[in-house]
């Protein structure tokens, strides 16, 4: 894809994309399969905080509709919370989906804890004991079908884990799976390290970006570098997307400080010939949170996150992202409302 990512975008139609009334929606990731598209979601009920009530409570759900653009319609509880002792049991996020032969492939965040469902009226926030526990526990998993309507078949082992003695030894999450022609899985997670300093102040480090490849899209993924992608001090990415073309494989994610493309958690562009070693392309903007809607208003939207590009016949037709009507870019903190929007490509 050549230029930039907001050149291509057209005025995102309001009321499209997938929301529901009494629950937080977040990243959507969506296929075309029997005549329809089929949007994969995660959403959560919104008596909780948005942030960071996704760690204890979310599930990913199927929504359908007959256009690209939407508005998706609720189908069905893809991943429902299935107890403490699975790994993915109390929280299933960040769903990426995709077809590999004749299976549909959902990569996802899972995480387990083991208390019971947050009360209504207890605090929550970052230093909650349910909070520090949910994160610590997210991993890399995969649900299998045969049908997009299901049954889903899901593991009993996350397919990305940990590595104890690296950067990526406090969890792995955001997965962005990219399908080479040989069957193979290269994939950008997101991770963070431990602390080396004392709770409450300090529990984690810095968001960093890992890759890995699986020989087929089971896994099990091993990672293919011991240091960070980017490795800049000061510098800070998440929600990675990775695609590949005849140049080799491209990136975009969210810079949270704006230190790479110059708007705070706009997007940044990166591309790399064998997925590993990466090219971060420095003062430039991929895409910026400034959005333009078919109502003739450009909106600055609070959140911009988990992108997803819909391709079709190998051509980019459609970006997805997970927004809020937060302001100021702290669409976690002050938002009232979320949901998946769509951007049709020229």
């Amino acid at each position: 894809m050549k230029g930039t990512l907001s050149e291509r975008m057209l005025p995102a139609p309001v009321g499209g994309g997938f929301a529901m009334e009494g629950y937080w929606v977040w990243c959507g990731s969506v296929i075309k399969a029997d005549g329809k598209y089929h949007m994969f979601a995660s959403r959560w009920r919104n008596t909780l905080p948005m942030h960071p009530g996704w760690l204890l409570e979310s599930e990913i759900v199927r929504a359908e509709s007959e256009t690209p653009e939407g508005p998706y319609t609720f189908k069905e509880v893809v991943t429902p919370a299935r107890g403490a002792e699975y790994w993915d049991g109390r929280s299933t996020h960040n769903p990426h989906i995709m077809k590999c032969g004749d299976t549909y492939v959902l990569y996802y965040m899972g995480s387990t804890h083991p208390f019971p469902d947050v009360p209504l009226g207890e605090k929550l926030d970052n230093s909650s004991y349910r909070t520090i526990v949910a994160r610590a526990n997210k991993r890399v998993g995969i649900a299998t079908s045969k049908s997009i309507y299901g049954p889903w078949e899901r593991r009993d082992e996350p397919v990305q884990k940990t590595r104890p003695e690296y950067f990526d030894n406090f969890f792995v999450s955001n997965p962005a799976p990219c399908l080479n022609p040989d069957g193979s899985v290269l994939m950008v997670y997101k991770t963070r390290k431990y602390a080396e300093r004392p709770y409450p102040e300090y529990l984690h480090g810095k968001m960093e970006l890992g890759v890995s490849k699986a020989a087929s899209f089971e896994g099990p993924f091993e990672a293919c570098s011991d240091v960070p992608l980017i490795r800049e001090e000061g510098l800070e990415v998440e929600d990675p997307f990775i695609w590949i073309d005849e140049d080799g494989y491209n990136m975009m994610a969210k810079d949270m400080n704006g230190r790479i493309c110059g708007e705070r958690m706009g997007g940044i562009y990166a591309s790399s010939r064998d997925g590993v070693h990466w090219d971060v392309k420095r003062d430039f903007q991929f895409y910026s949170r400034n959005i333009l809607w078919d109502d003739g208003q450009v909106r600055e939207m609070g959140n911009l996150e988990r992108p997803f590009i819909l391709f079709e016949d190998g051509k980019p037709t459609h970006l997805f992202f997970a927004t809020s009507d937060g302001k100021n870019g702290e669409g976690f903190m002050n938002a009232t409302k979320t949901w998946n929007m769509v951007i049709p490509l020229k």
